[in-house]
């Protein structure tokens, strides 16, 4: 129905009009209420609300405190110390201490931090788990082929280190402050500020005290503003305003859209019979159908208890909306090649993240008119290798080293100042040269023989060393690449036994998710009446099964006939897979009230 006829018949009293009013408000009822889609300019609660805004300046501003951020700050200090120079360096973080949305499987590399912390194990840097072992092998339902892992193959991980990455992270935090980085865990930066020029200039903390019907409450609080000579994005995968900046300044046009993949990572206390720690095990195949991408990984590490990692990435270009990357990972756990490692062992933590699968072709350009972007924010993993901390850690290496190279000659085009070297200097770095190496592995899944063709392909290229002389392309976003539910198959997963195998929310209760009750919903539509119209009537709503933390639901109406979206923000991990696999790209994901979100120990 549309607007018009909805508010033409609201003041109708005649029977069949207030019966038409009442399907429409039953079906379609008011969802979003966050100031991005409803403008408090227009809301007359909000006429006597003062939106004035304090302000501080900084040098160099990074959003984000994860391994791409940190490193930034730590190298900016770095090269300003040297120079004696006094050089304000400020981070902002959304998650309520440092690390504490930090996700990740995770091995690394530790050649980026070698050289900017040559001393790191004399300062207790939190790597470990030296790796000793590598396994790689392909499932069938029953059975497994397993592969060898040889040297100079993107799966040989000798050399490299298991780590629980928000640890790391923290100590990455831990090493800027001493250097006199001001770091603000729990501030989520919200909007973007432009000079006249329209060169970025800072940003503005998100505002706190709004009620979940969009309303002030008593305690509202204007965030505040941050204003920089150059920003560095550091956000992540997908990030809230790294969205906005590549929009804005067009920074994708020469380049293809992002891919994505969701990846799902539990935490385990096994048997200690079982535990042989330096062990690191990936597989592909079963549970996932030949056309759909994704793989597991588990990793044993040398902690206080015997502690494995356990995760399962889905690439977010999978086509049968029926697909829930929770419970193929669930499943996952019980082929008869892993069950055993799980029997008589205790699940301890939960996650997800949404992580970028795109590679050297969907890297957008790198800098604008007072900023860069650097780690995942930009893409800079490499999906063969299942890891990107190590470029992410390189990047914000190289971008500190732009910026301040930049602010320090003084010379500039716009108010906010470009580090314009630093496309260059990734260039000219072994991310480029690594991610140039691996760029067709992805994208050759996209053949009508699926899994096989990949496989054969991927090889091939390993072999050469990724120089045939074209580009294969990924084709288009994830999002355009689910198919109706008529034209596919339901699949039918098994219960969760509550041993090895788990429901949705005992899983996120183990995650640590907390947001303020009252507050608007952070996952924002576009149009409420979407979600029902075609979401749900075209793909047989897809986002309750892609979110993997319960916060899309579809509850019976009062009346018995159809359903209604429900939308459980309080769940959110903020992994953006909603505002990545969405049909439709009604969803808008933006960032609740600071320090909300999970509370990640290490993950």
């Amino acid at each position: 129905m549309s607007h018009s006829i909805y508010s033409s018949c609201r003041n109708m009293r005649r029977p069949h009009f207030r019966t038409i009013c009442r399907y429409y408000s039953d079906n379609f009822p008011k969802i979003t209420t966050h100031y991005t889609v409803h403008p408090r300019e227009k809301d007359p609660r909000w006429k006597d609300v003062s939106f004035e805004r304090f302000s501080d300046e900084t040098d160099i501003l990074i959003v984000g405190g994860g391994p791409a951020g940190l490193c930034a700050a730590i190298r900016a200090k770095q090269l300003a110390e040297k120079d004696g120079k006094d050089v304000k360096v400020t981070v902002v973080e959304k998650a309520s201490q440092i690390g504490g949305h930090t996700l990740s499987g995770a091995v690394i590399e530790p050649h980026a931090l070698n050289e900017l912390i040559p001393d790191w194990k004399e300062k207790g840097a939190p790597l470990n788990t030296p790796v000793k072992t590598d396994k790689f092998g392909f499932l069938t339902e029953k059975g497994r082929i397993n592969f060898p892992v040889v040297k100079g193959t993107p799966m040989y991980n000798h050399g490299n280190y298991i780590v629980r990455l928000g640890h790391v992270v923290q100590w990455l935090g831990e090493q800027a402050e001493s250097m006199g980085v001001e770091i603000y865990p729990g501030y989520a930066a919200s909007e973007i500020l432009y000079h006249e020029d329209g060169s970025v200039k800072g940003i503005a903390t998100n505002d706190v005290g709004i009620a979940k019907d969009g309303s002030p409450k008593a305690n509202f609080e204007r965030g505040m503003e941050l204003h920089a000579k150059c920003t560095i994005f550091a956000e992540g995968c997908h990030g809230h305003l790294t969205k906005q900046i590549i929009k804005n300044f067009n920074l994708r046009s020469n380049a293809e859209p992002q891919t994505y993949g969701i990846g799902l990572k539990e935490m385990w206390e096994i048997d200690p019979s079982k535990h042989v720690p330096g062990t690191v095990e990936h597989t592909f195949g079963w549970p996932l159908d030949p056309h759909t991408y994704g793989g597991s990984f588990l990793y044993h590490l040398n902690d206080s208890s015997p502690l494995i990692a356990v995760g399962f990435v889905v690439g977010l270009d999978y086509s049968n909306p029926y697909i829930s990357p929770f419970r193929e990972f669930q499943r996952f756990k019980l082929h008869p090649s892993v069950k055993s490692i799980f029997e008589g062992g205790k699940r301890i933590a939960y996650g997800a993240r949404a992580i970028n699968e795109g590679g050297l072709q969907s890297l957008p350009k790198l800098t604008f008119p007072g900023g860069c972007l650097v780690g995942c924010a930009a893409g800079f993993l490499n999906v063969p290798k299942v890891k990107g901390t190590h470029n992410a850690m390189r990047s914000g290496m190289l971008a500190a080293e732009s910026v301040y190279e930049t602010i320090q000659s003084e010379q500039k085009e716009t108010e906010g100042y470009e580090p314009k070297v630093y496309e260059e200097k990734i260039k000219n770095s072994p991310i480029w040269k690594e991610l140039t190496a691996v760029r067709n592995v992805r994208p050759s899944f996209h053949n009508r023989f699926g899994l096989y063709g990949g496989v054969a392909y991927s090889g091939f290229s390993i072999v050469i060393g990724g120089r045939e002389p074209w580009t294969l392309s990924h084709g288009g976003p994830d999002n355009s690449r689910l198919k109706p539910a008529a034209e596919c198959k339901k699949i039918e997963y098994p219960k969760p036994d509550g041993k090895i195998t788990f429901d949705l929310l005992s899983s996120v209760a183990l995650s640590g998710t907390n947001h303020e009750g009252d507050q608007p919903p952070h996952l924002t539509l576009m149009d409420d009446t979407v979600p029902v119209k075609t979401n749900l009537a075209v793909y047989d709503g897809p986002e309750a099964r892609f979110c993997p933390a319960g916060v899309y639901e579809y509850v019976p109406l009062e009346s018995g006939e159809g359903e209604r979206l429900q939308i459980n923000a309080q769940n959110c991990v903020h992994c953006k897979t909603c505002d990545i696999k969405d049909p439709t790209q009604n969803i808008n994901w933006v960032v609740p009230e600071g320090s909300g979100g999970p509370a990640y120990n290490g993950m």
